[in-house]
């Protein structure tokens, strides 16, 4: 029965070989695909030679702006770098200006604090000269009192004159300062 149904099957048809397209089939074929072909070539492909052209362009001028951004920072990191060194350096002339500075002023102040204690030292030698000196005054007048109240009592008359109770007074204490010069030597 399938040799049956094969053989009816292919006597209605011409002894064609299946692997042979049918000619109008192929063209028909060809013909869609020359207009597919024109439509894609045409329209297709200008649009994405476009947007890969936009990509390409976008992607150069990434990388440009890049490189300049690069290239920016880098400046900036050497100006920087050099504003760094810069506030370094003026930080150690100003800290060496403070020492000098405070080097100077304290070296004034050594100074000033002499001259004060050399004036301070001179006023006091002065005030014990004048002291020293109204001592000898006072010791000299009360000595001289004394003396001549001395005397005159081993003399046994009055030295009411002045200027022979003077002459005793410097005799005696010309005496006194003549012991104690030979004293001291």
């Amino acid at each position: 029965m399938n040799q049956l149904i094969i053989s009816a099957a292919t006597e209605g048809e011409e002894a064609t070989n299946p692997l042979v397209p049918n000619v109008w089939e192929m063209g028909v074929v060809l013909v869609g695909f020359a207009v597919l072909l024109y439509i894609v070539v045409k329209f297709i492909v200008p649009m994405f030679e476009k947007t890969f052209a936009e990509r390409a362009e976008a992607i150069e001028g990434g990388i440009a702006k890049a490189e300049k951004a690069q290239a920016e920072a880098s400046a900036a990191l050497e100006e920087y770098k050099q504003q760094l060194t810069d506030a370094r350096a003026e930080a150690n002339r100003i800290r060496e200006e403070a020492r000098a500075e405070g080097a100077q002023i304290l070296a004034d102040l050594k100074a000033k604090a002499a001259a004060e204690s050399a004036r301070i030292t001179e006023q006091a030698h002065a005030a014990i000269e004048s002291e020293r000196q109204a001592a000898v005054v006072s010791l000299r007048s009360e000595v001289g009192t004394l003396a001549t109240t001395l005397a005159g009592r081993i003399v046994g008359e009055a030295l009411t004159d002045d200027e022979r109770a003077a002459r005793v007074v410097d005799r005696f204490l010309a005496d006194l300062e003549t012991q104690n010069a030979g004293a001291a030597k």
